[in-house]
């Protein structure tokens, strides 16, 4: 399978220039990059930016399931490369239908097919507290379904990874279970992930990932390694870069195998570049997790 992560530094609320941004990341693509590929992931949020602060805030920014800017943006590059789009977007649920109920809003994932139909829309189930500001939580627990051309896939988005509300015990595991019973062979967690270190000497360092993030997302899949499956596992980290008024975030996108208890990766990014990373899964990935 070939797998793209598009990491990039998206700015809150300036729309026309984090597609630019966004369009500039896979320009610079080669064109044997972006030949026959299979999936394209995009960081959660992705063209609306992550770090608002209210509801009003983010309001001029929030688009309808499979009709906003994030849509025609995945519809028009889904079917220029003919690969499945996932891309993180600040959802506006129509409710009229139910007046008078109030609307809806979610932090959501559109998933778009190589033919530009909406196939998935998953809605984030455990939110951080800047979500809160503006968001309820998805009604229907993790997304798991088949996806042409990538198989039994399983969903999340960001805070999914953790801990409910940082409550529940650390051994909960509750996304890692979910992959497990999902008998999921693809794992996409679309991401705005960021650090508490200091900014200035964080920044130091774009080429290089941030290993302790890293290792924290995988220790958060340990029902899956412990079930020591014999078939692969791909698990896709597709995370932003760059800084939003005080935050952080962590880069690191990377594409890692799962399989009897070994933690393998096909690829990894930088914490800051802004960069397509592209893994061919049929090939043997570059490096084992000890």
């Amino acid at each position: 399978m070939k797998i793209a992560c598009l990491q990039f530094a998206p700015q809150v609320g300036d729309i026309d220039n984090n597609l630019n941004r966004a369009d500039s990341v896979l320009n610079k693509a080669s064109a044997e990059d972006l030949a026959d590929l299979d999936l394209l992931v995009l960081p959660e949020l992705a063209f609306s930016g992550y770090n608002f602060k209210s509801l009003r805030e983010i309001s001029p920014f929030l688009e309808p399931p499979g009709s906003g800017i994030s849509s025609l943006w995945a519809r028009t590059t889904a079917l220029k490369h003919d690969c499945t789009v996932v891309v993180g977007y600040p959802e506006k649920v129509d409710v009229t239908a139910k007046w008078p109920a109030s609307p809806e809003y979610y932090n959501s994932a559109l998933v778009v097919s190589p033919d530009g139909e909406t196939i998935a829309n998953y809605r984030k189930s455990f939110l951080y507290y800047t979500d809160e500001t503006w968001a309820l939580e998805g009604k229907d627990g993790f997304f798991r379904g088949r996806i042409p051309g990538l198989g039994r896939v399983a969903l999340g988005i960001c805070m999914d990874l953790n801990p409910y509300k940082f409550e529940a015990p650390w051994d909960a595991f509750e996304f890692g279970l979910h992959v497990l019973d999902a008998a999921a062979n693809v794992v996409i967690l679309t991401m705005a992930w960021h650090t508490h270190e200091d900014t200035r000497l964080y920044s130091r360092r774009p080429q290089e990932p941030d290993l302790d993030t890293l290792v924290y997302w995988v220790q958060r899949l340990e029902p899956l390694i412990a079930a020591k499956r014999e078939e692969e596992v791909i698990v896709i980290f597709c995370n932003r870069t760059g800084t939003e008024d005080e935050v952080m975030y962590t880069g690191t996108s990377a594409v890692l195998g799962i399989r009897r208890g070994e933690v393998y990766v096909y690829g990894l990014l930088g914490r800051g570049v802004k960069e397509l990373l592209v893994v061919d899964t049929s090939k043997p990935p570059v490096s084992k997790l000890s």
